[in-house]
């Protein structure tokens, strides 16, 4: 076994390795952008070196600065991750001439395998079965038209050299063949510097399937069975499951056998990934199932293959890197219930998935197993007296950390393994949903939503699943008024302790009430009866951190501060807190403390996100308060002005 290692990569992968490599005794060395310098994955490491500045092209993809900190700090191998430099075959040999160990397959097969059209020749000579289609060196307008034309409509046509949803295009009728081909070509070029592409049939019913592989350097080459990744948003994956739904024996065996025939065609040694497109009109059948491409790198699904397997796919990697044998052999490996796995990303889906970046406040994920925690043991969290799973979280970021613009906006990957699948999908939905983040936006409640609908639950996925559903899962979560009216209790058990006797009863004073309390960008009410009392049963939904409460419903969290009175209903209490909605800067105070103002006024601008925010009065009343000042930088949720109602 190799004793020191450097990791190419950053994120939750970093932390994913590290933690490996510290369970087998191996030295581990960070690198880090000038974005990363307080990251996980760098406190987490023995060892970090600085490679450069924030932007990927000027630190991670710089293949020279890598190998020389991995020189400098001892490190006699390099591991790559996903993403960056994992499949470029350029730097993997650079890492060989350097005489370090490149934790990956050979840069041959790197080679063979990284041009589609290339790959899939190569396939089909081995007996793999290829999608319908042309992949001929005639790259002419005309020739490519009347391939399509043969090959039937719809089709796709493919960048060669491309890669994540780009330089893809469906042509659904011969007249609009022209036009895409032009902005295929146009896009493979400015993406990928190579223009070529390839025309395939367009499947109306597709499944996303691959195969998990790996191989030594003793020739030996195993499948660790297949995944499911269908459901998937603008080509980039968003839930994937092992084993696939409705994969009877035969088929599996039969795609499983042609992975494998993949694999030993470029003499793989590591981990990768057959990729599949099944046409899943009639189920999912041998005969309906096309070779697509193959990525020479551990993917991001992964753990879901490590459940069902109980296989730790990292250390495969370091040992079979040291030169060791393949620690099973096929006969040996089995498939163990079932495991899903949601990606979390730092985006609002209500906002058409706009990214979010800011310091994460809250980051919790209640009952999962953190695996930057270093917990090695199998363990379970118990989510209902009917079963027990396995939850798992891995994760490059905790709470406190900056989710920066930098790179992929991926917080987390949420897997859940159960005994079956409805089991798998109701914790991982339930994982989603108690999902307690912020102020950052995420996906969580997208995510929950997505697997508990009853077409997913079916098994009646494919790629066009989240399209279909768009409307039914990218909402904004409001809160019901039942949530509001328990947090309103809440707060008056809290804020009023003294004015309350044996069970909640407030004496002297009236036994119903209104606490009024805002999320920094909108007003609430909620009403409180010392009769009811607060639901015990909500405590999971809250989390108290002192000045303020964190409410977690469906995926979202809101974060409220009471306001400073506590009225009776139909009474006339408000608050008139002017609260800043966001970080920014104060570029004018148009009052004074005691003036008086109309509801409407301008009371501070503030400019933030490159914008001015006018803050104005709620009602007409007087300045009571008056903590802005002109030039002052100011957090979101600071108070800087409270409005009185006047007199009537």
């Amino acid at each position: 076994m190799l004793k020191s290692l450097l990791i190419a990569n950053r994120g939750e992968i970093a932390c994913r390795i590290i933690r490996t490599a510290r369970r087998l005794g191996v030295r581990t060395v960070a690198v880090y952008s000038d974005a990363d310098a307080k990251a996980l994955h760098v406190r987490e490491a023995d060892e970090a070196v600085h490679i450069g500045p924030s932007p990927a092209r000027e630190s991670y993809l710089i293949g020279d600065r890598i190998i020389a900190a991995a020189k400098a700090t001892g490190a006699q191998a390099i591991h790559p991750g996903y993403g960056f430099l994992s499949e470029n075959a350029a730097f993997a040999q650079a890492v060989i001439d350097a005489g370090l160990i490149w934790v990956g397959p050979n840069p041959a097969s790197i080679t063979a395998m990284g041009l589609k059209d290339a790959a899939k020749k190569l396939m089909a000579d081995a007996g793999v079965p290829v999608t319908p289609g042309y992949l001929g060196e005639d790259q002419g307008a005309e020739r490519l038209k009347a391939e399509a034309d043969a090959i039937g409509y719809p089709v796709l046509i493919k960048a060669v050299a491309g890669g994540g949803g780009k330089g893809m295009r469906r042509v659904d009728a011969p007249e609009a063949f022209a036009d895409a081909l032009l902005s295929c070509q146009r896009e493979a070029a400015s993406s990928f510097g190579n223009d070529q592409v390839l025309i395939e049939k367009y499947i109306l019913s597709p499944r996303h399937i691959e195969v998990q592989v790996f191989g030594d350097s003793h020739g030996q080459v195993v499948h660790l069975f297949e995944r499911d990744c269908s459901l998937q948003r603008r080509h980039q994956k968003v839930i994937e499951e092992a084993p696939a739904p409705g994969m009877d024996a035969a088929t599996r065996e039969a795609i499983c056998g042609a992975a494998v025939r993949a694999a030993q065609a470029v003499d793989y040694v590591g981990a990768g990934t057959i990729e599949f497109i099944a046409d899943a009109s009639e189920g999912l059948r041998a005969d309906r199932i096309w070779f697509m491409e193959m990525n020479t790198r551990l993917q991001v699904e992964h753990p879901v293959t490590e459940e069902i397997t109980g296989v730790d796919l990292v250390e495969w990697q370091l040992r079979v890197a040291s030169g060791e044998p393949l620690p099973k052999k096929q006969e040996e490996l089995s498939i163990n219930g079932w495991a899903m796995e949601a990606r979390l990303y730092a985006e609002d889906p209500a906002k058409g998935f706009l990214p979010s970046t800011g310091k994460l406040e809250s980051f919790t994920i209640p009952h999962a197993i953190r695996q930057t925690q270093w917990r090695d043991e199998r363990g379970t969290a118990e989510l209902s007296t009917d079963y027990d799973v396995r939850l798992r979280i891995e994760t490059g970021v905790s709470q406190g950390d900056e989710i920066s613009p930098w790179y992929d906006p991926m917080i987390a990957k949420l897997i859940c393994h159960a005994e079956t699948r409805q089991e798998a999908l109701i914790g991982l939905s339930k994982m989603c949903w108690d999902s307690r983040i912020w102020p950052v936006k995420t996906n969580a409640s997208f995510l929950g939503t997505l697997v508990v609908m009853p077409d997913f639950a079916r098994g009646k996925i494919d790629t066009g699943f989240i399209e279909r559903h768009m409307d039914d899962t990218a909402y904004e979560v409001e809160p019901p008024q039942w949530m509001l009216d328990q947090v309103a209790e809440y707060f008056a058990e809290r804020l009023y302790p003294k004015a309350s006797g044996p069970r909640g009863l407030r004496l002297n004073a009236s036994p119903q009430g209104e606490v009024r309390f805002s999320d920094q960008i909108a007003q609430y009410s909620g009403r409180w009866d010392s009769r009811i009392g607060y639901d015990q049963r909500l405590y999971p939904l809250i989390q108290d951190d002192g000045d303020a409460i964190f409410v977690t419903l469906q995926g979202k969290t809101w974060r409220f501060v009471p306001a400073r009175t506590l009225g009776t209903v139909g009474g006339a209490a408000s608050d008139g807190a002017i609260l800043s909605p966001m970080p920014g800067r104060i570029i004018a105070v148009s009052v004074a403390k005691g003036d008086n103002v109309a509801k409407g006024q301008k009371l501070v601008t503030l400019e933030a996100m490159k914008m001015e925010h006018s803050l104005v009065a709620p009602f007409d009343g007087v300045v009571a308060e008056l903590d802005a000042a002109e030039g002052g930088q100011v957090s979101e949720g600071t108070l800087l002005a409270l409005v009185e109602r006047g007199e009537d």
